[in-house]
């Protein structure tokens, strides 16, 4: 069945009383909100407009009470259809005033008895918002300090809801759907970005809102580089294809890819699978809650060491998944993020072999009380072969 869009108010109720405990614990006055998926998880204010970048968007969430809305007013309408109803305007742009006094004269009331504006300010965080403008803000708002938000942020946007799986597992099963149907819209002699695009259109077929992330490549035994966009070359018997696609539902991510060889795979190749398949298979069988991120990268890693020389890259196999195609953690060494019931993750290993070749495997999966739930179907123990 075909998730409900949106979200019950009572979704964000527990989102903004579970902040607000953590805020009250961190000494926050008040949270600064500044990009698309952060407004979202507390707003659920749900627009493409975000790709224009001429106009800032704010949301505050104080320690007590429901978030405030400070944003052009190009977007009150939209807003006005969330559970917000404190929504603040300016005609944007406004180059002079872009919404800082606005935000300014907002923020100067809630820590006006204390308290500092959370912000996230770390790694896997961006602004959004002119620096001059914050810049100002921050000589407006004097005495009043910044502090990083983000690990609050995170540790409450990793725990998904059961709704938020939903999405994820829907958008998933539909990609595992147009993935096992590749061998009806792609053949040998086929262009490789013709096999995209036609790949995108039967997604969207499916029900997908949309594919903004959809990379790999082929070639003869396998692609040699796999994060850019697909080329003019012609797909030809012993070529390997390997599609990675980051594909939306109601503004949740799937992030998985497959391979598939034509007419037949060496065994370099398939022997590369393999290595992948069972290191993938270590990956599942680590994912359990207590385990860290770290700990699924060693599991992992120890099947690509052994399988021969990996020549990983990448820095990590693997990260979590939600309102962006990559979030927080990543399966790497040092990430000592603990797996909870109800982080969505992926488990991406790679590895190089032959001539500079590449294989990439990838996953996704809710960590359960026990053993994890896959929101992918898993893919063949086998290199599939499409004739």
């Amino acid at each position: 069945m075909v998730p409900a869009r949106g979200f019950a108010t009572a979704e964000f109720e527990t989102r903004t009383e579970r902040a607000q405990r953590a805020m009250a614990e961190a000494g926050f006055a008040a949270l600064l909100l500044t990009t698309e998926p952060e407004v979202r998880y507390f707003s659920g204010f749900l627009t493409p407009f975000w790709q224009s970048p001429t106009r800032p968007w704010f949301l505050v969430l104080p320690r007590q009470g429901k978030p405030v809305a400070v944003i052009p007013e190009i977007g009150a309408t939209r807003m006005a259809a969330t559970w917000i109803d404190d929504i603040r305007t300016w005609p944007a742009p406004r180059p002079g005033d872009d919404g800082i006094s606005d935000l300014s004269a907002l923020l100067r009331v809630l820590t006006a008895a204390g308290g500092s504006v959370g912000l996230a300010m770390g790694h896997e965080s961006h602004l959004r918002m002119p620096l001059n403008n914050f810049k100002a803000l921050q000589e407006d708002l004097s005495g009043v300090e910044f502090i990083d938000a983000g690990p609050l942020l995170w540790d409450l946007r990793m725990l998904k809801s059961e709704a938020e799986i939903d999405k994820i597992r829907h958008v998933c099963q539909l990609v595992s759907d147009g993935f096992e149907g590749l061998g009806q819209i792609a053949a040998t002699g086929d262009v490789e970005r013709d096999i995209f695009r036609s790949f995108r259109i039967d997604l969207l077929k499916r029900g997908a809102d949309e594919v903004p992330y959809l990379v790999g490549g082929s070639g003869p035994g396998g692609p040699v580089e796999v994060i850019g966009p697909p080329s003019g070359r012609i797909v030809a018997v012993g070529d390997v294809l390997m599609m990675d696609t980051g594909t939306v539902f109601d503004g949740y991510y799937s992030d998985f890819d497959r391979n598939f060889s034509f007419g037949h795979a060496d065994d370099l190749a398939r022997g590369a699978y393999d290595v992948v398949y069972r290191a993938t298979e270590a990956g599942l069988a680590a994912a359990r809650p207590g385990a860290t991120a770290a700990d699924l990268w060693a599991a992992m890693a120890a099947v690509l060491d052994a399988g021969g020389p990996s020549g990983n890259v990448v820095g990590r196999l693997g990260h979590g998944l939600g309102m962006q195609l990559t979030e927080a953690p990543s399966n790497m060494p040092g990430d000592q993020t603990m797996m909870r019931p109800g982080m969505v993750m992926t488990l991406e290993p790679s590895m190089t072999y032959g001539d500079g070749r590449v294989m990439v495997h990838e996953e996704n999966l809710v960590i359960r009380d026990s053993s994890p739930e896959l929101l992918s179907r898993r893919a063949p123990a086998e290199l599939p072969v499409i004739d």
